[in-house]
């Protein structure tokens, strides 16, 4: 399966009218946060696939039901509609074609706005979503091929400041259930000698900023970046 990974920046050579012809081999496609609803509503349009996401320290928080059905939110500045088209993977599991891919929103709370998580709150989301991953390990053999973040895990691609400072919960998640992959965004590399690929335990560890294509074989199989 071909799958392209985005996150936290938009850009041109995946935002035009050419990105049929450039990943119109894709799969599937993974959006790791701090993304705009009309890029998101875009590549799932034009590609015609699935899109999963989970929502970055940047995103904002959708408008209740009541709101949403008279309209109101329009005229709202702290909410927006979630992206048509597309599925919030935050705290859930899904099967597709064979694949098991699970999401993790947000990044450190550094100060109040939605999508931030303590170091404690993320190791409650986290545990929470571990309870499904003993089900799959006992019905299928595994317990998750891919894991999406906003936020990379503690020490690894993350950086010094309380905001950008990765979830430790994540590297025990990768201790405990051995994904495949971690996918994330949220740190920014412009710099060519900064790792956006690391391994750790069972894990590949890929940062997606601003967007990288992957090729993932079925379970068991080899896999090929």
């Amino acid at each position: 399966m071909k799958i392209l990974a985005i996150s936290d920046e938009v850009v041109s050579r995946v935002y035009d009218e050419g990105i049929a012809k450039r990943f119109g081999d894709v799969d599937l496609v993974l959006s790791c946060g701090d993304l705009p609803r009309y890029y998101l509503e875009f590549i799932v349009t034009m590609l015609n696939v699935p899109l999963y996401y989970v929502s970055g320290n940047h995103d904002k928080k959708p408008p209740p039901r009541s709101l949403d059905h008279y309209g109101i939110h329009e005229h709202l500045t702290h909410v927006h509609r979630p992206p048509g088209g597309c599925i919030n993977l935050d705290g859930r599991v899904v099967d597709r074609d064979g694949l098991l891919i699970a999401g993790l929103e947000g990044s450190m709370r550094y100060k109040n706005g939605p999508y931030q998580y303590t170091q404690a709150e993320m190791s409650w989301k986290a545990g929470r979503l571990g309870a499904r991953m003993l089900a799959n390990r006992l019905l299928k053999g595994r317990a998750l091929d891919i894991l999406i973040t906003h936020s990379p895990p503690f020490g690894i691609h993350d950086a010094k400041d309380r905001c950008h400072t990765g979830f430790r919960a994540l590297v025990s998640f990768m201790e405990t259930w051995r994904p495949r992959y971690l996918i994330h965004g949220h740190s920014h590399v412009h710099d060519r000698r900064n790792p956006t690929a690391t391994q750790y335990c069972d894990t590949m560890v890929l940062n997606a900023h601003p967007y990288r294509v992957l090729e993932i074989a079925g379970p068991g199989e080899p896999t090929r970046d």
